[in-house]
């Protein structure tokens, strides 16, 4: 095996294999024969584009979809995976990208969920269930009572409670969808950490990454799919740019292609004084027409809290907001709606999105006044619209009337936005707006912003990834302990000088936010 890693065990002996597999769903064939194989003490990097096949192939292997065609190997032996119970006998465990966690119970009762022990008398042994979480947490390094309710956890520490679950099945393949996704950079060391001891005891893991800098770091092999099909094997030691050309069918000349305006024009957004109790304070600045202004920070910044009261999801105590000249009452969605102002949250699936609604249903859903009639909705006009939109974000579908949960993250992101051209916003915030997304994906969603700025609207950028920001923002506000501590044009805006800013003590506000700065040094 060629690899940056060399220290895999010598037996490398193969746990897993999937060969020529094929899976359709209606109107669509996800997979098209497949193939992969993991050894023991491995990390085998699954990498695509969003819609690649990605999350149905692992699906497959955790025993949600069993294939139409080919065939599952495990230990050398062909095996059917019926159910999540199959592929825990099996010795598979899989953290998903979507959290499989349930709100009402404790972070211990979620991590046995299923395999609580037992006493003598049969009753749930809650002692040595927290005993045993404790461990696990402990592991993870997650600083959390396990008698907590996962309802009152941000979504990092959600995710690496997802991880300490899958560690406490003792799994001898491990697969991890977009483990890092919402991690802050020294979360990230630490699951690398764990990944490494596992690959040392010999577990062999399949890892899905949208962050290339991540291959080379941790991975030995990878396996490039693109549409629904294994196209090549390569060592993980493989040039970025010659990944990004295997998984997206061509090179990309520019990951940040920003076209600058001229000078930017009046402003649309102005922001004076803004403050809340215990999450920001005297938060003040202004986007202008035809801008990108990037908002970033460390973890516990604020940046979503202002980003939430700018769009009336939550109430503040004081201060101004004007759009185009209008101040939307505070805590009044609509209001910002008729505004102007539109919001892409951090958590599409949570919020920006009805999971279970049709394609058509979520574009037109923030202009479903202007498309019903005496209290009737005119369905061709939605149709008309939303195809429109859908075309022009290059959206991979089946058709308008698919669920808006089949599709890939990227695909769902294009959805969440495209809702917002069709209400015609001409403020879009966007928060973590590439998280979970493919280059390729990535650089297309670039490109709308460049065509909405270069319409008249502005963008307010939030992101946790540093370069993103400097790439594609005009103007960075950088906030710390829930205020905002400085300005760098673009010119001046290097990593250097906004992670200067960030680790300032500005006597905060002491907010918490799960949102972190990655691409840094600072944790």
């Amino acid at each position: 095996m060629t690899g940056v890693n060399d220290d895999v065990p010598a037996d490398g002996r193969e746990l897993l294999r999937v060969e020529g597999v094929t899976k359709s769903f209606p109107g669509v064939r996800a997979l098209d024969g497949v193939d992969l194989s993991l050894r023991a003490g491995e990390v085998h990097v699954l990498l695509g584009e969003n819609g690649a096949g990605k999350s149905t192939l692992i699906k497959m292997l955790s025993g949600a979809h069993r294939p139409d065609e080919g065939r599952i190997l495990v230990d050398g032996r062909e095996t059917v995976i019926r159910s999540a119970q199959d592929a825990e006998r099996l010795g598979i465990a899989t953290i998903h990208q979507e959290f499989n966690l349930v709100p009402g119970l404790t972070v211990a009762e979620n991590i046995f969920l299923g395999r609580q022990p037992r006493t003598a008398f049969g009753l749930v042994d809650r002692r040595t269930m927290r005993a045993r979480a404790a461990e696990l947490l402990r592991r993870v390094r997650l600083d959390v009572s396990p008698a907590t309710p996962v309802s009152e956890l941000g979504i990092a520490r959600l995710q690496m409670v997802e991880i300490a679950k899958a560690l406490s099945l003792d799994a001898r393949v491990l697969i991890m969808d977009e483990p890092t996704a919402v991690l802050t950079t020294e979360e990230v060391a630490t699951l690398f950490g764990i990944v490494r001891e596992l690959r040392e005891s010999g577990v062999g893991v399949i890892f899905i990454t949208h962050h290339l800098d991540e291959i080379a770091a941790l991975g030995d092999r990878v396996t490039v799919l693109r549409d629904g099909r294994s196209v090549t094997e390569v060592p993980a030691s493989t040039d970025e740019d010659e990944l990004i050309r295997l998984m997206v069918g061509r090179d990309i000349a520019e990951q940040y292609p920003r076209q600058r305006p001229d000078g930017p024009g009046a402003p649309l957004l102005r922001v004076r004084g803004l403050t809340r109790a215990g999450a920001f304070a005297d938060i003040g600045f202004e986007v202008r027409a035809g801008e990108v202004v990037g908002l970033a920070g460390l973890v516990g910044a604020g940046r979503t809290e202002v980003a939430r009261a700018l769009f009336g999801v939550d109430r503040y105590d004081a201060g101004t907001v004007e759009v185009d000249g209008l101040a939307p009452a505070r805590g009044d969605v609509r209001a910002a709606m008729r505004a102007g102002l539109g919001l892409v949250p951090e958590d599409r699936k949570g919020q920006g999105l009805l999971l279970d609604a049709s394609l058509r249903d979520n574009l037109t859903l923030a202009r479903l006044d202007r498309d019903t009639r005496g209290g009737f909705v005119d369905r061709r006009a939605q149709r008309r619209e939303a195809a429109a939109v859908a075309e022009r974000l290059k959206v991979r579908m089946s058709g308008l009337e698919q669920s808006a949960r089949t599709l890939s993250g990227g695909n769902q992101q294009k959805i969440v936005i495209g809702k917002w051209l069709l209400a015609g916003a001409r403020l879009l915030i966007l928060d973590e707006p590439t998280r979970g997304i493919d280059v390729g994906a990535k650089v297309e969603i670039y490109q709308l912003v460049n065509e909405l700025t270069a319409a008249g609207c502005a963008v307010l950028m939030i992101s946790s990834d540093l370069p993103e920001v400097l790439g594609m923002s005009d103007r960075v506000l950088v906030m710390a302990q829930g205020r905002i501590v400085g300005e760098l044009a673009g010119e001046e805006a290097t990593q250097d000088a906004v992670m200067e800013l960030a680790v300032r003590s500005p006597g905060g506000v002491g907010n918490r936010n799960e949102s972190a700065m990655e691409g840094s040094d600072v944790g």
